[in-house]
C-alpha cells in the first residue's frame, strides 16, 4: 500500500525523519532530535575516501612548537591567537581551521566560538570546557546559555571557561548553504508517497536536484564536514585555547564526536563526558531499527501515563492508544489538517510534531494537547507550533539555523552509503514495522544518501581510544533517540570506558535526571573523581 516517506533516523534532539538527527534538548524550549539522514540525492558522483579515524601524523602534539611553523602550514593554524570580544553576556571569536585536512593547501574554514568565562577563582580554574549539544548539526553556540543555566553544575562553571562551538558546516561557522527557505522547505516538510519503484526514482531524482543546489551554494565545504574531520578541529581549538587536554561535554551525536577524538587522540583525552550515545560500530539500518524501536517504547510510555492522568483523548489499552495515533498521522496524510492562517499540517509535520515530545518526559502534555485539538477539533495549530519547534521553522517557513540540513550533509559522508529496490525497502520496512508497528515504516521507507553529491566510503567501526584517560558514558534506559544499549555497546567499547545508568524516561540524563547522576558528573568533571563503573541512579 503506498507509503509517505519521511527521515528515515531522527537527530538526538527533537527532529525530523527525511534526515533525522541525534542530539540534545537545548534551551528549554528547544526539542530535537537527531539520527542517522536518510533523504539525500547524488550530484556530481563525486566519492568521498573515507576519513581515517588514526592518530593523525604531522600535525603538532603539543600547544608550543619547538619550530617556526610554515607559513600557510597547519602547524600555523596552530599557533593562532585568539581575539575574544564581548558578545551580550559571553565572549566570541572565529578561528580558522583547514578546509580539508588531509590538504593544508586547499584553504581555510572559519569555526565560530561563544564561551562563558569560568565564574570561580583563578585557584579553582581547570581551563577550557568544550561542549556540542549532538545532531549532527546542531548549534553548540546556540547551546551555551542553556548548558551554563541549566545543565552543568555550579561547580563546573566555576572551574571552566565553557567553550560553545559551531562544528564545520553549522551555524555561524563556515556552512551548509541548500538555498532559500522555500526550497529547503518543501525538501523537508513534503508528503511524498511510496507506491512503486517509480516514485522511489522521483524522490531520488529530487534528493539529487537538492543536493545539486546545496553543494552550488555551499563548494567543496559540502565535503569536508565529517565527524573526523570536525573531531581534528577540536584538537586544533584546544591547542589555540591554551589546553595541554581536551575537557568535553558531548551529548546524543556529541558522544560520537568526542569518542571519535578520543580514538584519533587518546594521549590529549582529559576528562570527557559522553551522554546520550551513539554506538560508533552501527551501521545505518542499526541506527533506524534502534531509533524506531526507542520512539515505539516512548510512546508506549506516554500513552500509559496519558490514560492514567486528565484530559487524556486516547482510548482502550496503550496498543489501542497507540494504534489511534498512528490512524490520525494516517488520516492527515489524505486530509491535511487546518491549522490556521491559511497553514496546514500534513504527514510529516504531523509525524515531527509527535515525535518532538518524545525526546523529554516533560514534554509529553505539549503531546496530549495536541492530539486532544486534533482528535476532538480536526484542527492543528498546536501541532504545527511543535513541528516548527522540532524545525527550528517559524509559522511562516523561515528557517532559523541550517542545523536540517546539516544534518543530512554529515551523515552522508559518515555513513556508508546505502541503496534499496523498491522491494527491497517494502521488505526492510516489513521486518521494521514488526518491532516497531506504530512509526516503523515511518523509519524504513525513506531514499538515503545514494543521490546526495558525495558517496560515502567511510566504515563503521567499534572506537576503543587505546590509551586514554577515563572516560564516562551516561545512557538513559527510556532513551528513544539514542537508546539505553548504546551506551552500554560504546562504554565497552572504549579501553577506558565507565558507565553510569539513568533509570528514567527521555533523551540524555544530566542536567534533567537525578542528584546520583549530577554529583557523580560533577565530581568527575571538577575533581577528576571517576564513578564506580556501572553505577546505577
Amino acid at each position: 500500500m503506498p507509503h509517505a516517506s519521511r527521515p528515515s533516523a531522527l537527530p538526538a534532539e527533537p527532529r525530523p525523519a527525511a534526515s533525522r538527527p541525534l542530539r540534545r534538548r537545548v534551551p528549554r524550549a528547544a526539542l530535537r532530535a537527531t539520527a542517522v539522514v536518510a533523504a539525500a540525492l547524488l550530484v556530481l558522483t563525486a566519492c568521498v575516501a573515507p576519513k581515517v579515524q588514526k592518530t593523525p601524523e604531522g600535525e603538532p602534539t603539543s600547544s608550543a612548537p619547538t619550530t617556526a611553523p610554515q607559513p600557510g602550514s597547519i602547524e600555523e593554524l596552530y599557533e593562532q591567537e585568539v581575539a575574544w570580544a564581548a558578545c551580550g553576556s559571553f565572549e566570541c571569536a572565529t578561528v580558522q581551521a583547514p578546509l580539508d585536512w588531509d590538504d593544508a593547501t586547499a584553504g581555510t574554514i572559519s569555526l565560530a566560538l561563544q564561551r562563558s568565562v569560568a565564574s570561580g577563582s583563578a585557584d579553582e580554574r581547570i581551563g577550557s570546557l568544550l561542549i556540542n549539544p549532538g545532531g549532527p548539526g546542531s548549534s553548540g553556540i546556540d547551546f551555551l546559555e542553556y548548558a551554563v543555566a541549566d545543565v552543568l553544575g555550579p561547580t563546573v562553571t566555576a572551574a571552566y571557561d565553557v567553550v560553545a562551538f559551531d562544528p564545520r558546516g553549522v551555524g555561524q561557522s563556515s556552512a551548509v548553504d541548500c538555498g532559500p527557505d522555500p526550497v529547503v522547505d518543501a525538501y523537508l516538510t513534503t508528503d511524498t508517497a511510496f507506491a512503486s519503484q517509480a516514485d522511489v526514482d522521483a524522490v531520488r531524482e529530487q534528493v539529487r536536484a537538492f543536493g545539486e543546489g546545496c553543494l552550488q551554494s555551499t563548494g567543496p565545504l559540502l565535503g569536508e564536514i565529517d565527524t573526523v574531520s570536525a573531531a581534528r578541529d577540536m584538537d586544533l581549538l584546544r591547542a589555540v585555547l591554551g589546553d595541554e587536554q581536551l575537557h568535553y561535554a558531548g551529548f546524543s551525536y556529541g558522544t560520537f564526536l568526542g569518542a571519535t577524538y578520543a580514538e584519533l587522540y587518546p594521549e590529549k583525552v582529559g576528562r570527557l563526558l559522553l551522554d546520550g550515545a551513539l554506538d560508533p560500530s552501527m551501521s545505518n539500518d542499526d541506527l533506524i531499527v534502534g531509533q524506531a524501536v526507542g520512539f515505539e517504547e516512548a510512546l508506549a510510555a506516554y500513552v500509559e501515563d496519558c490514560m492514567a492522568g486528565q484530559g487524556c483523548p486516547l482510548r482502550g489499552s496503550v496498543d489501542e492508544g497507540k494504534q489511534q495515533i498512528a490512524e490520525l498521522v494516517a488520516r492527515v496524510e489524505r486530509r491535511p489538517l487546518d491549522a490556521g492562517d491559511g497553514n496546514v499540517v500534513n504527514g510529516t509535520l504531523a509525524f515531527y510534531g509527535i515525535v518532538v515530545t518524545l525526546y523529554d518526559d516533560a514534554s509529553w502534555p505539549y503531546l496530549t494537547a495536541a492530539l486532544a485539538e486534533a482528535i476532538t477539533e480536526n484542527t492543528g495549530s498546536t501541532l504545527l507550533e511543535l513541528a516548527n519547534f522540532y524545525l527550528d521553522r517559524t509559522v511562516d517557513g523561515q528557517y532559523l539555523s541550517n542545523s536540517m540540513v546539516a544534518f543530512t550533509a554529515i551523515n552522508c559522508l559518515d555513513y556508508p552509503t546505502v541503496e534499496r529496490t523498491y522491494d527491497e525497502m517494502v521488505a526492510f520496512a516489513d521486518d521494521v514495522a514488526a518491532q516497531a508497528p506504530t512509526f516503523g515504516r515511518d523509519f524504513a521507507m525513506a531514499v538515503g544518501c545514494e543521490a546526495w553529491p558525495f558517496q560515502s566510503q567511510a566504515e563503521r567501526t567499534e572506537i576503543h581510544a587505546s590509551g586514554a584517560a577515563p572516560i564516562v558514558v551516561v545512557g538513559t534506559t527510556g532513551d528513544p533517540a539514542t537508546p539505553y544499549e548504546w551506551s552500554v555497546a560504546l562504554a565497552e567499547q572504549l579501553e577506558s570506558g565507565v558507565l553510569i545508568t539513568w533509570e528514567g524516561e527521555g533523551h540524555t540524563a544530566y542536567g534533567r535526571s537525578n542528584a546520583c547522576v549530577e554529583d557523580a558528573v560533577d565530581a568527575y568533571l571538577v575533581e577528576g573523581t571517576v564513578p564506580q563503573d556501572g553505577l546505577e541512579c
